[in-house]
């Protein structure tokens, strides 16, 4: 790991300030359970660390009215412990839930799962963002049994490792996001994810000398769920996860909304019709199930993925129902 300045500011104008326009020289300080690993593995050697941890506004959850606002620093086992979002938003907190580390709980928080970068084992190690070598990608005949079934067309391959996009684009939230100047803008989650066409881009919106501040998610009274398949308990990530939204009290669109299996979480509004199309919950879990995974494009190594979808989409609605899965 190469030395670097720390700097620990109690106000984010302070924080904004000790950020350099352009990724590289500084990176932010959440909760560090991805960012150190990548210091150590050399993914990233920026000149200044600049930690959040400091800064009391972005900390904390507050539920009022018909929306329930999220501080970025929050971390995910107060998200998991509080019981209104548990209520309200299962979709979130069966997500955080699998998580399954303790560690990783205590010291996450919210909008560091959401920056987390991607778990690309190419990339890890060493092979860059689009893991090439040569300017050719090793992924297409190389070992996928991991990566992307959707929106692979290339260059990225990688699959977007976020627990909380899923089911917080599924709710329909909305990031704030602070920059230098104290301007603000407000960023749907669904629309802060980005597949990178260059191994010099990010996987999202956020621009280097930007924070996000708060997740706000509105409260429509709608049933969500999460569910997720994966290899083994406790820490890992998932294969495959499914967050699902639907019915509530003012019309909303239903969303379904696939993890690890693209370079951002991937949406299928075609297979979320369905679940206004049919009364019979199982009858309609089944249709959307089915159409979640048109459109799939499995890798060499990684066709096993379609059928992992389509019976995560299936049992997020399910679970979203009530029903026994």
């Amino acid at each position: 790991m190469n030395s670097f300045e720390y700097a620990s500011p109690n106000s984010l104008d302070a924080a904004i300030g000790l950020l350099d326009a352009k990724f590289g020289e500084t990176e932010i300080l959440a909760g560090g359970t991805d960012l150190v690993t990548c210091l150590k593995q050399n993914l990233v050697a920026p000149k200044r660390l600049v930690s959040l941890k400091g800064i009391p506004s972005l900390k904390g959850i507050d539920i009022s009215g018909d929306k329930a606002t999220i501080g970025a620093m929050t971390s995910l086992v107060d998200v998991l412990e509080n019981k209104t979002l548990a209520k309200e938003f299962p979709a979130l907190t069966q997500a955080i839930e699998a998580i399954g580390s303790p560690q990783i709980l205590s010291m996450g928080t919210i909008a560091g799962d959401l920056c987390q970068r991607p778990r690309c084992w190419y990339y890890r190690q060493g092979f860059g963002l689009l893991g090439q070598e040569d300017g050719k990608s090793l992924i297409p005949e190389g070992d996928n049994r991991y990566h992307a079934i959707f929106g692979n067309a290339g260059p990225a391959y990688f699959v977007n490792p976020s627990a909380v996009a899923p089911p917080l684009i599924a709710l329909g939230a909305t990031l704030e996001i602070t920059g230098p100047k104290s301007k603000t803008r407000q960023v749907p989650v669904a629309e802060f994810f980005r597949t990178p066409a260059t191994a010099d881009e990010r996987e999202n919106v956020l621009a280097a000398n930007e924070v996000i501040t708060k997740i706000v998610i509105p409260i429509r009274g709608m049933s969500n769920g999460t569910y997720e398949i994966r290899q083994r308990q406790g820490l890992d990530w998932p294969l495959v996860s499914a967050s699902v939204a639907y019915g509530g009290k003012d019309g909303t669109k239903p969303e379904i909304v696939l993890g690890h299996v693209a370079p951002i979480p991937w949406r299928v509004p075609e297979a979320a019709a369905h679940l206004v199309k049919f009364a019979a919950i199982d009858v309609a879990a089944s249709k959307a199930a089915e159409a979640a995974i048109k459109g799939a494009k499995p890798l060499s190594k990684n066709a096993y993925k379609v059928q992992l979808a389509q019976t995560a989409v299936k049992r997020a609605i399910l679970a979203a129902s009530g029903a026994k899965v």
